[in-house]
């Protein structure tokens, strides 16, 4: 007969979880646990049962070994791999009294079940970890890292990890002795040394002060160590210490001495073992990515050693674990963040074209962080050649991205608007699927959005559609955005909009006549506002978009002009593009400016005579001609052509 016809009903067994009867508690006891491992369906069911208080006060009210151990093991089941139950093992209190556990119990079993139980709770992101920092509670964990029994030094290393969520945390940690604690267990068993490497890489994650702290203990010993591991014959250790340095070398870059060697060496271990089974294979593409991340060299290294063929062969594979799945494309998008070999290597080869149909499927899946990822590939990939960007820019693509634009999570928006905007940098006959879909006015409405995070990034993503666009894109989306939003944009609260807004102005006014008289449409509102945002602050796209209007027709140099040159009933007011000009901390500012005088000068225009001399008694030559030795080259190439220009005009 199957065992599970033995069970009763699951309103009996909960009954009896309370019974006097010691028998009847533990076969009930037992009968839960074994119905609810894997089974998210019977744990819900359980939990709205009143089931977990119940086994929470066996364990918090029972002597028994058996009862002790199993009530354990039935929370962890609770909780394990289910936030609805590590929420209600949590509403129980069932913290005070694992830690009791683990502190005082005298039983091998029941303090390594308990273990095993806190090591689950604290994979959740449900788990409290600040109050795990705080008084007792902190000095407790301290005092389990040097636990004679492996499993509870090693489940307090972890749970020290899976609390260093912010810089506090971590800084609380290492005030209260925790990082010399963890270095000690470097020396130490294996598991010991294996939860240290955990640990200490939790508490120096994106924090370069204890990065330097822990690379100067001691002399470089323990670092010493952590480099050693690299090539240990352990593949978990080997994996370990990757992540420690990674991590080290990413938020300290340059702490300890031969760190490229060091970094190269880690590459070719962490590459390996891409393909190790197990939680190593599953978490070594996202450590990969943290190595080579913002680093050309290390991406062509990682490139040589065969990375993207791995993680293109790894990703076809069917059912991954989510955060496999997440690692493997922030791994594929830093290694093809900026190598056009990368890229090609990727999307050309004919396994590609799988790798390719996997990473665009991911932008469906129900895990928020790797429809981020998904999107941070594509965007990557999308930086590519223009043959290339075009494979990626089809229905496939667009129609999966365009739904995430109104994805429930705000960061999922801002990492498919980022994605877009580069997918639509080169505007391709492709590109017209993004309007049939409606991107476009759903940019739109991400640009009026409260949140500045999409405000900016739909501004951006607008800005590109734009760039080289033909007057039919810019007039639909200029109609569409309106005048008075556009106005609005470029007076933003938040600078970073303020800047995109301007550049998208610089986009809609590049190229013809009509593209320039854009702006001097409803009173030439879109103008005014650029030239009152450069009197507020000294912006390069701005002062671009003046340099594009001056290139159109001689209304519209005229009208630049007012602004460079003013004129009051006083006389002569000082030139802003002086101010422009002479600020040498941004050699961007003083190129669009000198382009500006460039086009108001050009000679072929009818009034150019005229203009040059407005200019030059606004001391706008005299400032070029101190110029001309600028350490800009860019900007010393420009001033002298706008000095033959200035020239050749003076002779007419």
């Amino acid at each position: 007969m199957p065992a599970s016809t033995g069970w009763g009903r699951p309103e009996d067994l909960v009954e009896n979880l309370s019974s006097m009867d010691t028998t009847a508690r533990l076969k009930a006891l037992r009968d839960v646990k074994n119905q609810i491992i894997g089974n998210k369906t019977k744990k819900l069911s359980y939990i709205k049962l009143g089931a977990v208080p119940r086994v929470v006060e066996i364990l918090a009210s029972d002597a028994e070994i058996p009862l002790l151990v199993q009530s354990a093991a039935a929370v962890g089941s609770f909780a394990c791999g289910n936030e609805a139950g590590v929420k209600a093992v949590l509403d129980s209190g069932v913290l005070p009294h694992l830690l009791k556990m683990l502190s005082f119990g005298d039983n091998k079993q029941v303090v390594e079940a308990c273990a095993r139980t806190l090591k689950m709770i604290f994979q959740s992101s449900l788990a409290p970890r600040s109050e795990m920092l705080v008084g007792q509670r902190m000095e407790l964990l301290l005092n389990l890292l040097n636990s004679s029994n492996e499993n509870v030094a090693e489940v307090a290393a972890h749970v020290l990890a899976r609390c260093c969520e912010s810089v506090e945390h971590q800084q609380a940690i290492v005030d209260a002795g925790g990082m010399q604690r963890l270095v000690t267990l470097l020396s130490g068993t294996i598991r010991r040394r294996e939860a240290a490497l955990d640990g200490l890489a939790a508490l120096v994650k994106n924090n370069p002060q204890l990065s330097l702290q822990l690379a100067a203990m001691e002399q470089g010993r323990p670092l010493a160590l952590i480099i050693k591991f690299v090539k240990d014959k352990i593949p978990r250790t080997r994996f370990l210490a990757c992540m420690c340095l990674a991590n080290i070398s990413r938020s300290c870059p340059f702490c300890y001495p031969q760190e490229w060697d060091i970094r190269t060496s880690m590459l070719a271990v962490i590459v390996k073992l891409l393909e190790e089974p197990g939680q190593v294979g599953e978490e070594s593409p996202i450590v990969l990515a943290d190595i080579v991340a913002n680093n050309e060299e290390l991406q062509r290294a990682a490139y040589k050693f065969d990375a993207i063929v791995k993680l293109s062969a790894l990703l076809q594979r069917e059912s991954l674990p989510t955060k496999q799945l997440e690692g493997i494309l922030m791994a594929l998008a830093e290694l093809c963040s900026r190598l056009e070999e990368s890229r090609r290597q990727l999307l050309d080869q004919d396994p590609g074209k799988n790798a390719q149909a996997a990473i665009i499927s991911a932008l469906s899946h129900p895990s928020e962080s790797v429809r981020v990822a998904s999107c941070t590939c594509i965007k990557s990939l999308s930086r590519s050649v223009k043959n290339l960007r075009t494979t990626l820019s089809d229905e496939r693509l667009v129609f999966p991205l365009f739904k995430l634009l109104d994805d429930p999570s705000p960061v999922v928006q801002v990492a498919a608007l980022s994605a877009v905007s580069n997918v639509v940098l080169d505007f391709t006959p492709h590109k017209s699927v993004f309007f049939q879909c409606g991107g476009v006015s759903q940019l739109i409405q991400l640009s009026r959005s409260m949140d500045p995070m999409l405000r900016l990034n739909a501004v951006w993503a607008l800005r590109n559609l734009l760039y080289l666009a033909d007057m039919a894109v810019k007039e639909k989306v200029i109609s569409e955005l309106t005048v008075s939003t556009l106005t609005s944009l470029i007076h933003d609260p938040e600078e970073m909009v303020q800047e995109q807004a301007l550049a998208f102005v610089r986009n809609l006014v590049y190229g013809s006549v009509d593209s320039v008289q854009q702006v001097f449409a409803e009173e030439s509102a879109i103008l005014i506002a650029v030239e009152r945002q450069l009197c507020i602050a000294c912006r390069p796209e701005g002062v671009y978009v003046l340099s594009n209007i001056a290139a159109g027709n001689e209304l519209h140099k005229e009208a630049v002009m007012s602004f460079v040159a003013p004129v009051s009933q006083e006389g002569r007011n000082p030139s802003p593009i002086l101010r422009f000009l002479q600020d040498m901390s941004n050699p961007q500012l003083r190129v669009a400016a000198v382009w500006c005088v460039m086009n108001l000068s050009y000679p072929d225009s009818p009034g150019a005579v005229t203009r040059v001399a407005r200019l030059r008694e606004s001391g706008i030559e005299q400032q070029l001609q101190k110029m001309v030795d600028d350490p800009c080259l860019d900007v010393k190439d420009r001033v002298k052509t706008a000095l033959e220009q200035f020239t050749g005009l003076a002779n007419v």
